[in-house]
């Protein structure tokens, strides 16, 4: 029996073989790095105005100070949504933030009662933002998203959260 051997047939495969592991490994990295800690961070849909939002919930105290420091960016359809234990006047302050933001209030009701247009990270050591009435919830929205997409006083806010879980 002659076994012929084609060295250019098993280079070929041998260099498949390669690519396809390169690609799995990327994909594989890619979602253990970045999509699977993003999996469990608190998310909900947020329609306010004539805008739907990819909404990041913060429900600790811990979260809520965080906030959007230190984020590089907020895209046109995200935002960030502060939820209280109680209602009161909460203040935001812009510590550390990068890029200026609309900020949205909100009664228990989720009605909107007070926005600040346009917060501009200069004014993060001298300026808290604070509402005139209280509150339950706070929106924080890229800037020029109250105007874009007509949020004013006395929308409604449609989101669901779990209030078991706000701390």
């Amino acid at each position: 029996m002659l076994m012929i051997f084609n060295r250019q047939s098993a280079s070929g495969n041998l260099n498949t073989t390669l690519i396809i592991s390169s690609v799995v490994l990327v994909v594989g990295s890619t979602f253990i790095l970045w999509v699977l800690p993003n999996l469990y961070l608190p998310a909900t849909s947020l329609w306010l105005g004539d805008g739907l939002f990819r909404t990041e919930l913060a429900l600790t105290d811990a979260d809520r100070t965080n906030g959007l420091s230190n984020d590089t960016n907020l895209e046109a359809d995200q935002a960030l949504l502060m939820a209280f234990p109680t209602e009161g006047k909460w203040g935001i302050w812009m510590k550390d933030m990068n890029f200026p933001i609309d900020i949205v209030w909100l009664n228990a009701d989720k009605k909107v009662i007070y926005i600040v247009k346009n917060a501009s990270p200069e004014d993060s050591t001298t300026k808290t933002y604070v509402p005139t009435t209280v509150a339950k919830y706070v929106v924080e929205l890229p800037a020029g998203t109250t105007e874009a997409k007509s949020i004013s006083i006395n929308n409604i806010a449609l989101f669901q959260i779990n209030s078991e879980n706000i701390k």
